[in-house]
């Protein structure tokens, strides 16, 4: 049998057709956009929010695109990010949860001062009290895919900072409502401000120092800034809180199939990953501080003690606060605690 010219384009035009339909279901459903105020080769953009975006556009086989906007690139300030999320201006955000002061009362129980001192346990337990007392209140208008904490907040000023009395008199930024609160109670002047704004505030004299992890001083020039940083061995100075939230709508709008892959590759998992990674980032950031000849100064266990007597009215304050909100604030700190031990002694999970 002879198969003429048109029999023949029409055999490609449909074997053209088929491929074309079989293309187009595979190819991308669902774009999302993500959103946060860090530049993009920052260590939580590429080492985590990448990792994680990546992982689920590769799982969903490119059913799911998500696009990243760094550094603010959709508009509005860092503290809007979290009403971004839940308006629909973008579908993802990442970010401090302290920049809304006073919003998330439940989460500040891990700003503490000398509260945290491993992350993973840290962003273990935040997430279960997440899921225990937080997600159906706090953050009922978005959907939260993952809390941590960044490794051991400390000090980077332009004058050494050995003992409290060091600090009387400077400007030190903070980037919480307790952590100025903390930075009151050791006798330095707080300035609130988002992390992007420190690296311009120091190098115009706006403030003498900031509170950040070394995770993040790379990105922000600090070590160029400032010649001294001050650390703490046993629990960090503080840690912030950081959530991963989507939208709402969104979220339930996805098809169930790509819902699961990204709930497959959020929560309990993810958290604990996105904290310890943060916190592992410290080490090659310090290292440049070390190479740059910067003064590191490290308060031992013992000599911390002054500070943490400094400190301890930030508790006492912390859990009237609380009472006024409705909250049982010590509860949350004894529940923080046995999280923190219970991760130590039985989490075997992994991303």
């Amino acid at each position: 049998m002879t198969i003429d010219r048109r029999q023949l384009l029409g055999v490609a035009g449909a074997a053209a057709l088929g491929l074309g339909l079989a293309g187009a279901a595979a190819a991308q459903e669902v774009t999302l956009r993500l959103h946060h105020f860090l530049p993009a080769q920052s260590a939580v953009p590429s080492q985590i929010l990448d990792v994680w975006a990546d992982r689920i556009e590769a799982e969903s086989d490119g059913r799911i695109e998500i696009q990243r906007y760094p550094s603010m690139q959709l508009g509005g300030t860092p503290p809007e990010l979290i009403d971004q999320a839940a308006d629909g201006i973008a579908d993802i955000v990442w970010t401090v949860v302290g920049y809304t002061p006073g919003r998330f009362p439940s989460t500040e129980v891990f700003e503490l001062p000398f509260f945290v001192e491993d992350a993973r346990a840290a962003s273990y337990a935040f997430w279960t009290l997440h899921e225990e007392q937080m997600a159906e209140t706090e953050f009922a208008d978005v959907e939260i895919l993952g809390t941590w904490v960044h490794g051991p907040g400390m000090f980077h000023t332009d004058a050494p900072v050995r003992t409290p009395s060091d600090l009387d008199g400077m400007k030190i930024r903070g980037g919480s409502r307790l952590v100025n609160e903390l930075l009151t109670r050791v006798g330095a002047e707080p300035v609130g401000m988002p992390v992007p704004a420190v690296p311009e505030a120091l190098s115009k004299g706006v403030i003498d120092g900031t509170t950040v992890p070394w995770e993040v001083t790379s990105a922000l020039r600090i070590p160029e800034l400032v010649e001294h940083h001050t650390e703490f061995e046993g629990p960090g100075l503080y840690t912030l809180t950081f959530v991963l939230a989507m939208n709402k709508a969104r979220y339930a709008s996805l098809p169930e199939d790509l819902r699961a892959v990204v709930d497959a590759n959020s929560r309990l998992d993810f958290s604990v990953f996105a904290g310890g990674t943060q916190a592992e980032a410290d080490a090659p950031a310090r290292e440049i501080a070390v190479e740059a000849g910067n003064e590191i100064i490290t308060i031992s266990e013992e000599d911390a003690e002054a500070w943490h007597d400094r400190a301890e009215p930030v508790y006492e304050s912390w859990v009237a606060d609380m009472a006024d909100k409705g909250k049982d604030g010590q509860a949350l700190i004894d529940r923080a605690r046995a999280l923190m031990d219970d991760y130590h002694a039985s989490y075997d999970g992994a991303f």
